[in-house]
């Protein structure tokens, strides 16, 4: 018999059975509903809706099955639908009828809608700060290579040489406005919907903040139609999870293209790679191409709940089921990835020479040129014209701006000193970006500076609530 069956003259239809059961996945959620039970029958014994004596057993039921779950010890089954019944029928199995109790004032709506909180809590926490150690990666990397240069790009076109640090701390400023979004949808995701029951409350004189301190929320949900029917804190998190993987897969797009032979700026160690079954010299870089292939899931799911929710009436509806795979799955490949990634970029090898190469046959220091003849007195439209035509002659005869001979330069403009070789040096060239938030060494330095202080606040932020 189902423990709601009491109205019910037929058995479930077993494939209906089958087709609505969600304890192959919400499983994920055991420890949170116990978490929440323990709190919730504390809670009921404080109210006096319970005797201490039944919330004993209640609590001691719920460790034991707790631990039967962990151990691998419980056996879940279809027929109960889900983690939350599951649960329940252990206690009940285990303590006898008084394990009913617990359902005291509650409903599976807002147990399910606390339980992914819960899990949203921990998450966000650990995502955080799997972030902070990609940033720490970075980081190390950028303060390993502090005077390597390499072409900046526009249009995939070489455009201005910029440090490799200066490179690899824009990512560090992108997951550091990762980091802030979930940390700022963490005050969303903490405020609990328990004692909201099926939708419009109970009539047992429960304490809904008691049991919010318990389990350390900031707060409660204050309508209890939205308490149970609210999933904005999912799609949130999702939206967060997808703007963290687009950032990873541009990083994975770059990796990809920097590990090739036509590149050749680094080299990701042999952890990270794998081979060919019939082609003996390759060496693929599976992690950052598998990163970017992933990230549109994530985005699949992100959709797929703005689209299951967008029909629904109030308050909770079946479809809502629909609501933790995706959850799952876009949390535990983000995790996956972070903790990839850290290891990965950490041990990359950077090709320093290679990447300096690159710069010196290329014509990334013409802006530099146009500058110093406008800095002479020439308008700079026509200093822009001027260095286009330098720029084409180079291309006729097949040389690069530094190859060119003073007496070539003033052919083209009597304002060309003997100073312009050292003006179009690419690590003078990197050297005079010096405003802030540009390639400089000083500027690079106080990025630097800022980024170790961002890692170590969302340590701290993370320590806070752990």
């Amino acid at each position: 018999m189902k423990l709601w069956g009491g109205r019910f003259t037929k058995p479930t239809n077993q494939l209906m059975e089958e087709y609505t059961a969600s304890i192959s996945f919400d499983q994920k959620l055991a420890q949170y509903d116990i978490q929440g039970s323990l709190a919730h029958v504390n809670m009921l014994q404080a109210c006096h809706i319970i005797s201490e004596e039944d919330a004993a057993t209640i609590a001691d039921g719920l460790r034991s099955v707790a631990t039967a779950i962990e151990n691998g010890e419980a056996e879940l089954h279809q027929e109960h639908e889900d983690i939350h019944m599951n649960i329940e029928k252990l206690l009940i199995d285990q303590v006898g009828p008084v394990g009913g109790k617990l359902h005291t004032g509650r409903s599976r709506n807002d147990q399910v809608a606390l339980d992914m909180r819960l899990y949203l809590r921990d998450t966000v926490l650990e995502i955080t700060q799997l972030l902070s150690d990609v940033q720490a990666s970075l980081i190390k990397q950028a303060e390993a290579n502090p005077d390597t240069v390499l072409p900046g790009y526009t249009h995939l076109q070489r455009a201005q040489p910029v440090l490799f640090a200066h490179h690899l701390l824009a990512y560090v400023f992108m997951f550091q406005r990762d980091s802030e979004r979930l940390q700022d949808s963490f005050k969303r995701i903490n405020q609990m919907p328990l004692g909201a029951g099926a939708l419009a409350g109970t009539t047992f004189p429960i304490d809904r903040e008691y049991t919010a301190k318990e389990l350390e929320f900031d707060g409660i949900c204050e309508n209890s139609l939205d308490a149970v029917s609210d999933r904005d804190f999912v799609v949130e998190f999702l939206a967060d999870a997808s703007l963290i993987a687009m950032h990873l897969s541009r990083m994975s797009e770059e990796l990809v293209q920097w590990s090739s032979a036509e590149f050749d700026f680094i080299e990701l160690d042999d952890a990270f790679c794998t081979g060919s079954s019939m082609m003996p010299q390759k060496k693929n870089p599976d992690v950052p191409e598998l990163v970017r292939g992933k990230t549109g899931r994530i985005y699949g799911h992100l959709q797929g709940m703005l689209t299951m929710l967008k029909g629904l009436p109030l308050a909770y509806n079946k479809d809502m089921q629909e609501d933790k795979e995706g959850m799952f799955d876009a949390a535990e490949t983000l995790q996956g990835a972070l903790a990839l990634f850290a290891d990965m970029t950490k041990t990359m090898h950077v090709k320093k020479d290679s990447m300096y190469q690159a710069v010196r046959q290329d014509y990334s220091n013409a802006t530099d040129l146009a500058d110093y003849l406008t800095e002479k007195g020439m308008p700079f439209r026509q200093s822009h014209e001027t260095v286009g035509s330098i720029v084409l002659h180079c291309i006729h005869h097949q040389k690069y701006l530094l190859d060119l001979t003073l007496d070539e330069f003033q052919t083209f403009s009597h304002l060309i000193d003997a100073d312009i070789f050292d003006v179009l040096d690419p690590k003078t060239v990197v050297n005079a970006r010096r405003s802030a938030g540009g390639t400089a060494d000083e500027s690079v330095r106080e990025q630097l500076r800022k980024a170790h202080a961002f890692i170590n606040e969302n340590r701290a932020w993370c320590q806070h609530y752990k």
